[in-house]
């Protein structure tokens, strides 16, 4: 484990960084702050080489600094964080699952600590890092999955921090996740607002494949404007996507109704999930008011679907069988 404190007196000032065989307690962490905390979610690959590999940290990075200035707690420089994340990784890399079907799950976690309680900005903070070996997120692996689409809540607002990663952001929806699961559904599909537009899912952000009412195909992903998880994964799809070039990419609003009628009117191709912990899941169907709406999940004409395309570029570059300068070997 890696610890970092920060104490703040006129500001936030040079950290001081515990070595990594120190797991003692520092006693500034014994009274956590009133619900200041943020995390990210981050891998390390064992690839066909041997060679061990992070996927895209510096958006990771970024993103966490995004949401500690957020959080009225420290940013921190994210090249030297990452540089420590590499050395700690290296030093537990016998925990790198040996296997495809297998990562390293990176947990840096920065949390507000206090010695007295108030709601006030904490004083110090605690930035520590947790490596758990991890599977598949869906023990099926991938295969479609089903969601809870429940227009009576709300995931995030305008103006609120539904784009930062933080945990404030999780805790209220593990009753609705759990009301799912007692559906036997997997996920839930956040909506918002009164036309139900389509936001997220729990774990990971969501993609709607169609043909448009111009006869486009075109591959609809919600905006980035405060309601979603700018999520690693989704950049990727984006990036992926405009560069092949075959289909129209968008960042626009997207409601349940229109993706409704896309599916009577037979235009609705695929709807696949995209995040750090699920990478690429097809979803095979929703369950929305009192209505179950069935979701295509093979390729078109007959070929490999586009989520599946997806997984196997994504999956290929985490594990070193297609090269790209998104997967950052630990000796770079």
């Amino acid at each position: 484990m890696l610890k970092i404190y920060y104490t703040r007196d006129s500001g936030w000032g040079a950290p001081r960084i515990t070595p990594l065989q120190d797991l003692r307690l520092h006693p500034a962490a014994k009274v956590l702050h009133y619900s200041v905390e943020l995390f990210e979610g981050m891998k390390a690959f064992r690839g066909v080489d041997d060679e061990i590999r992070l996927f895209r940290p510096g958006m990771n990075m970024a993103r966490m600094n995004r949401t500690a200035a957020r959080s009225a707690l420290p940013t921190f420089d994210s090249e030297e964080l990452i540089t420590l994340l590499k050395k700690l990784v290296n030093v537990d890399q016998e925990w790198v699952p040996h296997t495809e079907s297998s990562s390293l799950y990176i947990r840096p976690t920065l949390i507000g600590t206090e010695p007295t309680l108030g709601v006030v900005r904490p004083a110090e903070a605690l930035l520590f890092v947790i490596l758990s070996p991890v599977g598949p997120y869906f023990a099926s692996g991938f295969k479609p999955v089903s969601l809870l689409a429940d227009p009576r809540f709300v995931r995030a607002w305008p103006g609120g921090v539904g784009e930062m990663k933080m945990g404030a952001n999780y805790g209220p929806t593990l009753e609705i996740q759990r009301q799912a699961e007692k559906r036997g559904l997997q996920q839930v599909l956040w909506l918002f607002g009164p036309d139900h537009r389509i936001t997220e899912v729990g774990a990971m952000n969501i993609m709607v494949y169609l043909v448009n009412e111009s006869g486009e195909k075109e591959l609809v992903t919600p905006p980035l404007d405060g309601l979603i998880l700018p999520g690693v994964t989704r950049d990727s799809l984006l990036t992926l996507g405009r560069q092949w070039g075959e289909y129209k990419v968008s960042e626009r609003d997207i409601t349940m109704g229109e993706l409704e009628q896309a599916n009577q009117e037979g235009r609705l191709l695929e709807m696949f999930g995209a995040g750090t912990a699920a990478v690429v899941t097809p979803v095979g169907e929703i369950h929305y008011q009192d209505r179950v709406i069935k979701v295509p999940t093979e390729g078109t004409d007959g070929g490999v679907s586009l989520a599946q395309r997806y997984y196997d570029t994504i999956t290929g570059i985490q594990y070193g069988k297609i090269p790209s300068d998104w997967a950052v070997k630990l000796d770079s």
